[in-house]
C-alpha cells in the first residue's frame, strides 16, 4: 500500500466511520504503525480479536495491505524472538512463552 493509499484509506474511515471515536482512532493507529512494523509485529502485539475488530473499522485485511515484516520489525523485541521460530502462528497464539510484547528497541 502506497502512502497515499494509506492515506485515502485513512481520510476514508475518518469521514464515513460511524462508532466509537477511541476505536476508530486505535485502527488507524495500528495501520499506520503497521506499515512500519508489518502485519506479523501487529499480531503479536494485538490478540486476534482486537486485529479484526481493527480490519472491522478499517474495511480492510492488514495481511493484503502492509508487508509481512516492515523495516522497524527487528525493533520490536516480540518479533526478534518469534522470527526465531519455526511456527510463527504458536507465537500469536501465545503458545510460546514470553514472545507477545509490545516492547520496541
Amino acid at each position: 500500500m502506497t502512502k497515499q493509499e494509506l492515506f485515502a484509506l485513512v481520510d476514508e474511515v475518518a469521514e464515513t466511520r460511524r462508532g466509537y471515536l477511541d476505536e476508530i482512532e486505535s485502527a488507524i493507529g495500528m495501520l499506520i504503525v503497521g506499515r512500519h512494523f508489518g502485519w506479523k509485529v501487529m499480531y503479536l502485539v494485538h490478540s486476534k480479536k482486537t486485529i479484526k475488530k481493527y480490519e472491522e473499522i478499517l474495511g480492510v485485511k492488514i495481511r493484503k495491505v502492509l508487508p509481512a515484516s516492515g523495516e522497524q520489525a527487528k525493533r520490536a523485541r516480540a518479533w526478534r524472538m518469534a522470527e526465531n521460530l519455526s511456527n510463527f502462528w504458536k507465537a500469536v497464539k501465545g503458545e510460546v512463552p514470553g514472545v507477545k510484547s509490545n516492547e520496541v528497541t
